[in-house]
């Protein structure tokens, strides 16, 4: 089997971006692959939250469909990243949109130009691109500093878009979608399950910065893997998105824990290993569980993958 370290699970999403006068009936999301090896990145940490860098191949266990599988590759990953960063601009962020800006700052000022490459995208019910991928952008475009928060919010499908995007580029960089939202929904024609099973299935980490009141002092630390977010907007479906793809979710309500989050969020890209393995093919929706050996390491991956002519169940 020749395996080529670009991805290796091909995947095509029909539009389902309805058109002005097109019917509103719920859109259907197909998906067509064609596998002959699956990549899954997965991040190792002990119990005390530390990256674990030396590990072999015969250190992990993967069970696909509840079958085990050998791993034909493995590597640490010191590739560059490719980040894009999507802010919510409904209506509802209007108080938060400030921190939102606060917090991207923070992410920008962690990534390496000489290597990382970053795009900017809005949405409210419609998804914007506001800054191509670059790899030289270390500050905000000036049109965000103008930005009025207005309208309703089609969270979910801006993240299936942007996902999309990102899994079309032919690119050796680790890629993330991060989200800054109040968490609120009420316009997505695509339910949580559907983004994360696109974005998963194209190994598209999604990390949410959930913005909450200053006054919220509930977390008084990051969550760490395995955390459930504290404020209601981000638990649930949400939260099980952003892991399920093998992001996660960040309440933030004070600069310190968007810094800090920050922080976390890029150590962590940073430090991933790319796993191998054939996959059987067989048409559907493929459980993953990447385990160490080693009971004391915790390893946090994407739960799985779609293979053949598939349709995503609704969440």
């Amino acid at each position: 089997m020749r395996l080529i370290w670009a991805t290796t699970l091909v995947v095509t999403a029909l539009s389902v971006w309805p058109t002005v006068g097109a019917s509103q009936e719920a859109p259907v999301v197909t998906f067509r692959s064609s596998v002959t090896a699956v990549q899954i990145s997965a991040v190792v940490r002990d119990r005390a939250g530390r990256f674990v860098e030396n590990l072999s191949a015969s250190d992990f266990e993967v069970r696909d469909s509840g079958l085990p599988r050998t791993i034909t590759h493995l590597r640490r990953d010191a590739a560059g990243l490719s980040v894009a960063l999507l802010f919510d601009t409904s209506g509802s962020m209007e108080a938060e949109f400030a921190h939102a800006r606060e917090a991207a700052v923070e992410v920008l000022g962690l990534l390496e130009s000489s290597r990382d490459e970053t795009a900017i995208f809005a949405f409210d019910t419609q998804l914007q691109e506001v800054a191509s991928f670059r790899t030289d952008l270390g500050a905000l475009p000036e049109t965000l500093s103008g930005v009025k928060p207005f309208g309703k919010t089609s969270l979910y499908d801006a993240i299936f878009q942007v996902a999309e995007r990102l899994g079309a580029r032919e690119d050796s960089r680790r890629r993330a979608v991060i989200v800054f939202t109040d968490g609120d929904d009420n316009a997505s024609r695509l339910s949580p399950g559907e983004v994360q099973s696109a974005a998963s299935t194209i190994d598209v980490p999604v990390y949410i910065f959930g913005l909450v009141w200053s006054s919220n002092t509930a977390l008084a630390e990051v969550p760490v893997a395995g955390d459930e977010p504290g404020h209601p907007a981000f638990a649930g479906r949400l939260s099980d998105m952003a892991t399920g793809t093998g992001g996660q979710v960040f309440v933030t309500g004070t600069s310190a824990q968007r810094k800090a989050a920050a922080r976390y969020l890029v150590d962590e890209l940073r430090h991933q290993y790319l796993i191998a393995f054939e996959s059987t093919a067989r048409p559907g929706w493929h459980p993953l569980v990447v385990r160490a050996r080693d009971k004391d390491l915790v390893v946090r991956t994407r739960t799985g993958y779609y293979a053949g002519q598939s349709r995503p169940r609704r969440g």
